[in-house]
């Protein structure tokens, strides 16, 4: 017997009601999505994560494929809703002004309810070529479950190499996105009594030229140039942020450690190990005496699909998309390009609305994604 598949609306708002915020386990969504998804003829697979807390959950229908087919990709995780400013329970779904609300409406549940409910309501039995859904953990703590996923999926166990990853777009057809590459500058002083500065050596202090150091080279960022500059017309530059700085354990006391954390958001084309590399040369020359530490913490790659490419072709078409379009947020569609997979982001919703309160999808969008997923199937799968 086939598992009872819920109205869009309804899967929409079961999946919201998790609280699946990347500081919690996702294993109680992740929970429901496998019984969600269970029946004949479908290959179900959990792929937990190092310490076991989260899991990556990909389903397949359909035949072997040799990397032919459809892969549906999305991220179970959200950002917090603490925001005072939400007019209702961010975990239940509310419908207002012709729109869904609720946290991870938009970012990006309506995409994954939308994927798993056409994955759902496919007879496996007649597909020509599979259908799988990929969804991850800990997208919003930069792509680790897709980074998981690309570490660690057998080989032997081909996936369908064109994917949809359903970001929040607009329902417009993404074939380039930035990166998000994080940094650490770790400055170790001594410590002392206030009243005995000599005594001591201030890290804070160290840390604050080393902050101005950065300042200027996000200025020089903003002057870089590459071949895919003019796909991001409102930031056509690498961006760097220095994001967060901490140090220092008492007013009366010198401070011995201070730590700056910065991200940076790279063009598709540019070289990593030379922007690691710049940024570690700026930092040492600034304190070329001081005990610092540059470390990279984590990297999601920039993503770039040739505009050729057979699944960004096929969704340009359906919405009748002739340009290419470039967004400057990360997603899991970095590491998986890295693996081989073509990701285009196509999803509803609008990404100026992720990760604030109130956060929405409009139901318009919503309905119509269904349709463009369910001739997406048809198109590479029947």
């Amino acid at each position: 017997m086939r598992a009872v598949v819920l109205p869009d609306k309804d899967l929409l708002a079961r999946l919201v009601g998790f609280d699946s915020t990347s500081a919690n386990s996702n294993l109680p969504i992740a929970d429901f999505i496998c019984e969600y998804l269970d029946r004949p003829q479908v290959t179900i697979t959990r792929q937990p994560s190092p310490d076991g807390t989260k899991t990556n959950v990909i389903a397949v229908a359909g035949p072997d494929g040799g990397g032919e087919g459809l892969t549906f990709s999305g991220h179970m995780d959200v950002v917090p809703a603490g925001e005072p400013e939400w007019r209702s329970d961010p975990f239940t779904l509310t419908e207002t002004d012709g729109t869904y609300v609720g946290r991870g409406a938009c970012d990006m549940k309506a995409s994954i309810a939308l994927a798993m409910n056409v994955f759902a309501a496919a007879d496996p039995t007649p597909l020509r070529k599979p259908l799988a859904l990929l969804l991850t953990y800990d997208e919003e703590l930069g792509t680790l479950g897709a980074q998981h996923f690309v570490a660690s999926w057998p080989g032997d166990r081909v996936l369908p190499r064109n994917v949809v990853v359903g970001e929040p777009t607009s329902l417009r057809s993404v074939r380039l996105h930035k990166g998000h590459l994080t940094m650490r500058v770790t400055v170790t002083g001594k410590a002392a009594h206030s009243g005995s500065p000599h005594l001591g050596t201030n890290a804070i202090e160290s840390g604050a030229r080393i902050v101005k150091s950065l300042a200027n080279l996000a200025g020089l960022f903003k002057q870089k140039r590459c071949d895919t500059s003019g796909l991001f017309p409102a930031v056509p530059y690498p961006v760097l942020n220095v994001s967060r700085i901490s140090g220092g354990t008492a007013i009366n006391v010198v401070p011995d450690r201070c730590v700056v954390e910065l991200g940076i958001r790279e063009l598709p084309g540019m070289n990593t190990e030379a922007t690691v590399a710049w940024v570690r040369d700026t930092v040492l020359k600034s304190e070329p005496h001081g005990n610092v530490t540059v470390e990279v913490c984590n990297n999601s790659p920039p993503m770039l699909l040739d505009d050729r490419a057979e699944i960004n072709r096929a969704v340009s078409d359906l919405v009748h998309q002739r340009q290419s379009v470039g967004v400057s947020f990360a997603s899991d569609a970095g590491p998986l390009a890295a693996r081989g997979f073509e990701c285009v982001l196509f999803g509803p919703g609008s990404i100026e609305v992720a990760h604030r309160p109130n956060e929405f999808v409009p139901i318009e969008e919503f309905t119509r994604a269904r349709a463009y997923y369910e001739r997406l199937v048809q198109r590479f799968c029947s």
